[in-house]
């Protein structure tokens, strides 16, 4: 007895040709009319409900000596292994109980990808002893590649790793604690340029050098910096966040490397200093260049061999101290300016992570927004609300000050609102203090430099800019940038022939 397990799918049972408005048929019909079977058990999810009972009824209507079976296939995300894992186990198990004396076939042609591989690695682990068919769509099919391609796992060059298969539900538990992390902390936001920082500081979570983490004032930087703390393995340790800036000058080394009775005339006791603190876990130094250039020296030392000195002391002693430090700055800016050590500054770096800015990211504005509303609502007798036009206005702004910036005005709207619903109206948002300036960051000219290229590279990184805020529309991105539509189709067909029309 032959049994066919597949998902379905959105070219199920029939899909359109490549000419015209011509039908072909789907990979479930095309695999049924090329191998013989007894029994088909489809799976159908939310989203292929009606190509799964189209599919049964071609099914039938094709092959009535087939018996055809739907089960239902409940998934929110059918882009997630791990609940399609989850959820075929019990099926299989199922199946295989009941028809004991089966060959088992499963097709990898519908469905999405995921849950192609969820069928390989099943197959592959020996959970279901099946043969893996998979269909090549019709204009692929030649004599040397034919309509149906077979695996089977049995055969010796695939060994059985059943095994491996358990590192799913490692990895599922490593997701989760991804996620509670995040939610602990405070970090919300799922746009690619956030999740890729986040990706990248949970790789460098798991050792032990020094990161620096770049980024705008409000940005989250030490929130960023405890996120690193607790997927690492000083989780257990304590965190010490320091903001250098806040530290009298003269104060920083005894604050940081503690002092001894007698060291200076207010040293009435013995003082342990942060690093001592923060033995077998984390230092954060927030506003890193704003340490004097001597501390620089004595960090650069710590950073070397562990060895902290207290001052007046005279017995140097070791700590394990975790250093991840941040700063808004230009730090090579800082360093030509003969403000902060280039060796420090290399030495720190050995894993650097630039937060982006809320402006670069604006998808996530109204998920940051909520996430705060949530927290004040926590503490209201009656809680509140935004609107649509509310998240919007929030959405549209640039927000100089970024996420801090965002919570600020959030709290003073809520607090300046007697009404449960805030409008686009009852956001208030304070001018800021001083814009950003735009030619901060334009490079020194030396030799070799060409200002033509230049500035058609800052064209191109302004047009690309305003697309992606656009969402692709050029009308709009060459309102935004106050230049006329055609100058915006030109760059996309020929980036150097950019024009600077106006309007």
């Amino acid at each position: 007895m032959n049994i066919l397990l597949t998902f379905t799918g959105f070219h199920d049972p029939y899909t359109k040709g490549l000419v015209g408005e011509e039908q072909q048929t789907g990979p479930i019909l095309s695999l049924v009319g090329s191998k013989s079977f007894d029994h088909i058990i489809l799976f159908s999810t939310p989203n292929t409900e009606i190509n799964t009972s189209d599919t049964k009824k071609a099914l039938q209507s094709q092959f009535p000596n087939i018996d055809v079976e739907i089960r239902e296939f409940s998934i929110e995300d059918p882009t997630n292994y791990i609940p399609i894992l989850k959820g075929l186990r019990p099926h299989i198990q199922e199946v295989c109980s009941t028809f004991k004396k089966a060959s088992y076939y499963v097709s990898v042609a519908s469905g999405t990808p995921q849950m192609h591989a969820c069928w390989i690695l099943l197959a592959a682990s020996g959970e279901i002893p099946a043969h893996i068919l998979h269909v090549r769509p019709h204009r692929f099919v030649t004599k040397n590649k034919p309509m149906v391609s077979e695996v089977d796992f049995s055969r010796p060059e695939f060994p059985i790793v059943r095994a491996n298969i358990a590192q799913f539900e490692v990895e599922d538990l490593q997701v989760q604690e991804l996620d509670t992390v995040l939610q602990q902390v405070g970090i919300v936001g799922d746009h690619p340029s956030m999740r890729s920082v986040l990706e990248e500081g949970s790789i460098l979570a798991t050792s032990n050098a020094p990161i620096l983490i770049l980024g705008e004032t409000g940005t989250g930087k030490e929130l960023f910096a405890r996120f690193i703390h607790r997927l690492s393995q000083r989780a257990t340790g304590t965190f010490v966040p320091i903001n250098c800036g806040a530290i009298p000058e003269g104060l920083v080394e005894s604050f940081l490397f503690g002092h001894k009775k007698g060291a200076f005339t207010s040293a009435i006791k013995d003082q342990t200093g942060k690093f001592d603190h923060a033995n077998d876990g984390t230092l954060f130094l927030d506003e890193l260049a704003e340490l004097p250039i001597s501390t620089q020296t004595k960090l650069l030392r710590v950073l070397q061999d562990g060895i902290i000195e207290p001052v007046g002391g005279d017995k140097p002693h070791k700590v394990d101290v975790r250093i991840i430090a941040a700063t808004n700055k230009g730090l090579k800016k800082v360093i030509k300016e003969g403000h902060f050590r280039e060796d420090l500054y290399y030495r720190l770096n050995v894993g650097e992570i630039h937060l982006p800015p809320l402006r670069e990211r604006r998808t996530d504005i109204p998920k940051i927004a909520l996430y705060v509303l949530d927290r004040i609502n926590a503490g209201l007798k009656k809680t509140k609300s935004l609107s649509p036009g509310a998240l919007t206005k929030l959405q549209n702004y640039t927000w100089p000050g970024n996420v801090r910036d965002l919570g600020n005005v959030i709290e003073r709207s809520v607090i300046r609102t007697r009404k449960d619903l805030l409008e686009e109206n009852d956001i208030v948002i304070s001018e800021p203090i001083a814009g950003i300036d735009p030619f901060g960051v334009v490079p020194t000219p030396q030799k070799g430099f060409s200002l033509n290229e230049y500035i058609d590279e800052v064209r191109k990184q302004l047009i690309s800019k305003a697309l992606e805020l656009a969402n692709g529309n050029k009308s709009e991105a060459a309102r935004l940038l106050g230049i006329s539509p055609q100058a915006v189709h030109k760059y996309l067909q020929k980036p150097d022939t950019v024009s600077t029309e106006v309007e």
